[in-house]
């Protein structure tokens, strides 16, 4: 992946895949490699680039976060994701996590409902040559049929309930990892997995995002 920039962050991107993603846990090199070069500070408003690379979620307008670091580190390698993976994304946001995967799997189909945000992504991602990742303003409580099934979907916003339609979206043997939970309360990271058939869901952690919002 080709991304020309300005990368005077180097140091201290390099600083949060130490300290905060290896550190805790995360061990894929894949996923490591990915948030090195991702260049988070241009996806964060200006005000809050001299805070993109601290461990905490940062605003990002519309009411809206990017996710901390560490998050989306575990989110990404929870999927297991492969050179060859078609990944769903359900929530573009600043279009960071979009990045991240992009550096991974061969394509990325994000979808984003508030307007203004997925423009600013799309555009985003586009000026940095993610080329691979394909971004529309629509409900993602549908998913993105044309382009299913997919090997793998990642939702950043959390659902009451996990859509049914996603479900349906997801490959034999792939994996979807979605925060579930009302807004009001502690929501639990869940891990949804296909295989033989079957539909499995395993609780990982407690977490707190931005509400799954529809049309």
């Amino acid at each position: 992946m080709l991304v020309i920039y300005q990368d005077e962050f180097a140091g201290l991107r390099d600083q949060m895949v130490e300290t905060q993603i290896r550190a805790r846990g995360i061990s894929d090199p894949t996923v490591l490699n990915a948030m090195r070069k991702v260049p988070r500070h241009l996806f964060v408003p200006t005000q809050h680039q001299s805070s993109a690379y601290e461990d905490y979620p940062l605003p990002i307008g519309e009411d809206q976060t990017i996710s901390q670091p560490y998050i989306v580190g575990y989110m990404t390698e929870a999927i297991h994701p492969g050179k060859e993976d078609v990944v769903l994304e359900i929530g573009t946001g600043s279009g960071y996590q979009a990045a991240v995967l992009a550096e991974i799997v061969k394509e990325v189909y994000t979808l984003e409902i508030i307007p203004q945000l997925g423009m600013m992504a799309k555009e985003r991602l586009k000026i940095l040559g993610y080329n691979n990742v394909h971004a529309k303003v629509s409900d993602g409580y549908h998913g993105w049929s044309e382009f299913a099934p997919f090997d793998a979907i990642i939702v950043t916003a959390a659902a009451e309930e996990i859509p049914e339609p996603l479900i349906d979206q997801l490959k034999e043997g792939g994996s979807m990892i979605i925060p579930v939970g009302s807004s009001f309360d502690v929501q639990n990271l869940v891990l949804v997995t296909k295989k033989n058939g079957k539909v499995n869901i395993k609780k990982l952690l407690p977490v707190r995002f931005v509400p799954f919002t529809r049309d």
